[in-house]
């Protein structure tokens, strides 16, 4: 069943995200008004594999959630940027490696009960070293992990971001 949306109604704007009362009805149903998070921009991840080094990852903290963890390179979609464009520069910026080309694994709402964000995901064979990471305050440290080691990494729960840990499930599902 689709829900009637009445109108919504802006609490808080920024660049980053935007939280909106959304007034929808369920047919047969209430009434009522539901918090909605808007995001601004969607964003975009890579799954960077080698056969002889293992998957691309970043080790950082998240002060959200006040916990590290292995995350795949990923960011937002600049304006008039591309989905994959902004896989690649993300990967780039990241880890200072240049993945190669890159090909769509999924598109997927991570939270469509209270959110419109949108994550493009992506997958590429290889990678070429630039240098050091344009942004070094991303992680703590850039690394190659064997693809078993990180199957226990998961399984330990040291992926615990979303976007990463969805990547590479699919990855590790699909595309591998």
């Amino acid at each position: 069943m689709r829900w009637t949306v009445h109108g919504e109604r802006v609490i808080y704007d920024s660049p980053w995200v935007r939280l909106a009362l959304t007034d929808v009805e369920i047919p047969g149903g209430p009434r009522f008004d539901h918090h909605v998070v808007r995001m601004p921009a969607e964003a975009a991840g890579t799954v960077v594999h080698d056969p002889d080094r293992g998957v691309l990852l970043l080790w950082r903290h998240r002060f959200t959630t006040d916990t590290w963890g292995w995350e795949v390179p990923a960011g937002r979609i600049d304006e008039g940027e591309t989905p994959v464009a902004t896989a690649e520069r993300e990967a780039l910026e990241e880890t200072g490696w240049r993945p190669g080309p890159l090909r769509h694994l999924a598109t997927y709402f991570p939270h469509n009960g209270t959110s419109d964000a949108t994550f493009h995901l992506f997958a590429a064979d290889g990678a070429t070293h630039v240098g050091p990471p344009s942004d070094p305050s991303e992680s703590e440290r850039v690394e190659w992990v064997p693809v078993e080691v990180l199957r226990q990494e998961i399984r330990a729960g040291r992926v615990g971001d979303g976007l990463s840990l969805t990547a590479l499930l699919w990855w590790f599902t699909f595309d591998l």
